[in-house]
């Protein structure tokens, strides 16, 4: 998966106008502007690596003469005691760039360590792990590479990826079988339908229906193994609903296709990176 440039650079002339605004009083009253400086970004636990080309960018953006060595790439295994990379440029833009780059920085290999934790402990089943839509506003592409970066799938992007019919499209849409009958007959042939389903009974009515994909949504163990004897390979079957790093490996064991976590991206912990800059040649006006 790559990152389109226009989509990176918007995101971060956005974070950054909204963190110098005007002036940095801090760094602007006490730096000269031609200074030169040297930082690096050092690793303080272990975990996955992502969006270091995003935090890269935040200076490259800030200062032309930027330029930086990179040890490590997205999608490693870092450890902590680490040096992700150097960096090299002006000294106030450094400072400037500092807690927006970490920010994106920390906040996707947070999401790429967390996926590749449920990615390790599913080991052995067929499930894979998969995103959802519960991503902070902006910032779905970068959350969703993040993903991939620890080895999950993505789900869909946006509502034009898939049909997706949960809880309340079937309650006001007339029940499963209308829901998906009326929605097939307008779909493109590209399109797939994925039907929410909260019990054995949904689940017979989805696949009757042919639906696609189904998703078992707060299911406790027991029926989701029920749900694939049903469904018998018909539809791919997606577990869904507080699944955690402690339940993760016994949902996988079900037999289910898929399991999607809205933690990885609604609620995951930053990943702990610090940028720490080298003494100046020199200091003050």
């Amino acid at each position: 998966m790559n990152l389109p440039q226009f989509y990176v650079d918007e995101i971060i002339k956005k974070a950054i106008t909204e963190d110098i605004n005007y002036i940095d009083v801090s760094t602007d009253f006490l730096i000269e502007p031609q200074q030169k400086g040297s930082a690096k970004f050092l690793a303080k636990e272990d975990g996955v690596l992502c969006g270091l080309p995003v935090a890269l960018r935040v200076f490259e953006l800030l200062d032309e003469s930027f330029s930086a060595v990179i040890f490590k790439n997205d999608g490693d295994i870092i450890k902590k005691g680490d040096i992700i990379a150097e960096l090299s440029g002006k000294t106030a833009m450094l400072l400037k760039g500092e807690r927006t780059a970490l920010n994106l920085l920390q906040h996707m290999s947070g999401i790429a360590t967390a996926t590749a934790q449920s990615v390790e402990l599913t080991k052995g089943t067929k499930a894979t792990i998969a995103d959802t839509r519960k991503t902070i506003p902006g910032l779905r592409a970068l959350q969703k590479y993040a993903v991939t970066c620890g080895g999950g799938k993505n789900h869909r992007f946006n509502l034009s990826d898939a049909a997706m019919l949960k809880d309340n499209h079937i309650d006001a849409g007339g029940g499963i079988e209308n829901a998906v009958k009326i929605v097939r007959s307008k779909l493109g042939h590209t399109v797939k339908i994925e039907v929410e389903t909260r019990n054995l009974d949904e689940v017979e009515q989805a696949i009757n229906a042919g639906a696609e994909i189904i998703m078992l949504d707060n299911m406790d163990n027991e029926t989701m193994k029920k749900a694939v004897e049903l469904v018998n390979g018909r539809a791919k079957l997606e577990a869904s609903g507080g699944i955690t790093l402690e339940t993760i490996a016994e949902v996988a064991k079900t037999g289910v296709d898929i399991i999607s976590i809205g933690a990885l991206t609604h609620s995951v912990q930053a990943f702990d990176i610090s940028m720490k800059i080298a003494k100046p040649h020199t200091v003050g006006f």
